[in-house]
């Protein structure tokens, strides 16, 4: 009997594996479904929004959306293979979009420096701890006016008092207004909000405590402790230790070694702040800072550039997918008032506030209308709120879908700002625009190389007062360039990212010495490709090396053997008694005549030499009359 009963069993349980199996590879579907509809969303149909000027924050928004439950899940409903789609509401997919903006804190972090943080702290913890505090007190009195609890207006108050950084940052960039007056006010604030989470989230676990009658008072304070030690460990470690890992990584010579060097860095770093309390960019953002002040900091942004920009994509196609249409519509009035309401009030906060620290008319309405929604750290927050049941959960759902629309709305609060702004304050009178990265005296000339040849056409330019800075991709040469107090960077000069970060839009030239002939050419074309105005100077091989220099787009190519044979000549010459100033007319000369077969530019040289030996006949002739 027990023989013929295993049967069914065997049965059930090779059904049963043979359903996990397909189960399994319908979620492996589901999964890569999911990776083929984000891959073509970022490929296909965030360019056609940026074709049209508009912010690529709200394409990846509106896919998400499709991807949600209201049109891909409906359409799921009814195709049984596309079910294991699921896998958009993972836990592992928001894990990996909050990646996005640890990423963009980090970014933020690198263009920032301990003594730029400083001269912002009036911004940063005047304006910006003013606008947290204030918000946070006059939402959670009108929660708490609609009948929500005390405890929970509380929580939705510091929920909300918070902007979004993963959309606000990225939407100001669309519109090249980071570097404005404006940008660096909504930066501070920001930087301010980051700051305030770990503080808020202790908060909320401390009167979530209290509300279910387990009091945390003392513990809830207790809990800061850790924060400040992970702080001091993020700060020690990093000063100690990031500058001899990237100098290990860039020594390899080795991009996938720098890149995960540069990846590890930024999850180790986020790791340690949760591990401490705080919150994941945070932790980010203080390893940036502490980048910031080496020399790898612009090789490090180009390394990172990609990944912050998809991870991104991804938190806000997950953002778009929590859009539940059907519930919105289920109660239009309260979740579209609650959204109006929210980007009001908090945009008529920070318009005085902004005033009262010296901005602008213009720039204080721009930096309230990008404040005024609500931020990504609202949904934590309020999740915890309901978890705790502190929170009505369908009030709460109703807060989240507001916060998620208030944040759609950004862009468009952004150009209406513009707009409203050049009409209140026409003209730039009262403030110049301020940048948030290093350049208030940025470099005439970007020197390529710093052997022999760059040292010294370093030292001309110090000589003649000219700001530079050099660019080597080796970590030796530029540590030996900032000991001697010269601006140096590590990094590839013939990357055109990077050339960016450097900021060619704004050189007058570049000169390119390194001995190289490829990595030379590749320079060239590099900066040529970025701008076609800007002057290149580079050392080149030969004469057949200058001519395929010149003909990439070089202003000029000077080679090594064609020079050092003119420096012979003209020393030959000298000593032999003929006059200087025909000497180098002569040398002026022969150069001409062979820009002239590179066919760049025509000649002067012979003139130039006819009217030197002029001048030296002419002091013959009048040595000759003088002689008795």
């Amino acid at each position: 009997m027990r023989m013929i009963s295993s049967t069914p069993d065997v049965a059930d349980l090779t059904t049963s594996v043979v359903q996990s199996a397909g189960h399994a590879a319908g979620a492996g579907d589901g999964a890569y479904l999911f990776i083929i509809m984000f891959l073509l969303a970022s490929a296909v149909i965030v360019p056609i929004f940026q074709r049209y000027k508009i912010s690529s924050v709200l394409g990846f928004l509106l896919v998400g959306v499709m991807m949600g439950p209201d049109v891909f899940g409906r359409i799921a409903a009814n195709v049984p293979w596309l079910d294991d789609f699921s896998v958009m509401q993972s836990h592992a997919v928001h894990q990996l979009a909050e990646l996005g903006v640890v990423f963009l804190l980090f970014s933020i972090g690198l263009e920032l420096t301990f003594e730029r943080l400083k001269s912002m702290r009036r911004l940063i913890f005047g304006l910006g701890g003013a606008q947290v505090i204030l918000s946070a007190v006059v939402l959670t009195c009108l929660f708490a006016a609609m009948k929500t609890g005390w405890i929970g207006a509380a929580m939705l108050g510091m929920a909300l008092a918070l902007s979004s950084t993963a959309v606000v940052i990225p939407v100001l960039a669309d519109r090249k207004a980071l570097r404005t007056s404006s940008g660096r006010s909504v930066f501070a604030i920001l930087l301010a909000q980051d700051l305030s989470v770990a503080p808020i989230l202790i908060t909320v676990t401390m009167l979530a405590g209290a509300a279910n009658g387990t009091s945390q008072g003392l513990e809830g304070l207790l809990a800061l402790i850790p924060a400040l030690i992970g702080m001091a460990i993020l700060v020690i470690g990093g000063r100690w230790l990031l500058r001899p890992l990237f100098n290990t990584a860039a020594v390899s010579n080795s991009r996938e070694l720098f890149m995960a060097a540069c990846l590890l860095v930024v999850v180790l770093s986020g790791q340690v702040a949760v591990m401490t309390g705080m919150s994941m960019a945070l932790g980010a953002f203080v390893a940036g800072v502490l980048l910031a002040e080496t020399e790898y900091r612009r090789e490090i942004e180009v390394m990172i550039d990609p990944f912050k920009g998809l991870l991104l994509g991804l938190f806000f196609v997950t953002v778009g997918a929590r859009l539940d249409v059907s519930v919105i519509l289920a109660s239009p009035g309260l979740v579209f008032g609650l959204a109006s309401a929210l980007i009001a009030i908090k945009a008529a906060l920070v318009y005085p506030l902004a005033r009262s620290f010296g901005l602008s008319p213009r720039s204080a309405v721009e930096t309230a209308a990008v404040l005024g929604p609500a931020g990504e750290f609202a949904f934590v927050i309020i999740d915890e709120a309901i978890g705790h049941k502190v929170l009505d959960s369908g009030f709460g759902q109703a807060v989240i879908l507001a916060a998620i629309l208030s944040m759609f709305s950004i862009p468009f609060l952004a150009a209406i700002a513009s707009r409203i702004g050049k009409q209140v304050q026409p003209q730039k009178t009262a403030e110049a625009p301020e940048v948030i990265s290093e350049g208030e005296t940025a470099a005439r000339v970007i020197v390529v190389g710093y052997g022999r040849v760059g040292a010294l056409v370093a030292d001309m330019l110090k000589e003649h007062k000219i700001p530079f800075t050099v660019v080597d991709f080796n970590p030796q040469v530029v540590q030996r360039a900032r000991t001697l107090g010269i601006e140096a960077w590590y990094g590839d000069a013939s990357v055109p990212d990077f050339l960016a970060r450097m900021g060619i839009e704004k050189v007058r030239g570049v000169v390119v010495t390194a001995s190289n002939p490829g990595f030379t050419d590749q320079c060239v074309k590099a900066i040529r490709s970025v701008r076609d105005d800007v002057h290149i100077i580079a050392r080149a091989r030969d004469a057949d090396h200058a001519q395929r220099l010149y003909q990439m787009g070089a202003t000029d190519a000077v080679p090594e053997t064609i020079e050092a044979s003119l420096q012979l000549a003209e020393n030959t010459l000298i000593d032999l008694g003929v006059p200087m100033g025909l000497v180098l007319a002569s040398v002026h000369e022969r150069r001409d005549v062979f820009r002239q077969m590179f066919g760049i530019r025509g000649g002067g040289g012979t003139s130039v030499l006819r009217a030197a030996q002029a001048r030296v006949t002419g002091k013959e002739d009048a040595v000759a009359e003088r002689a008795p």
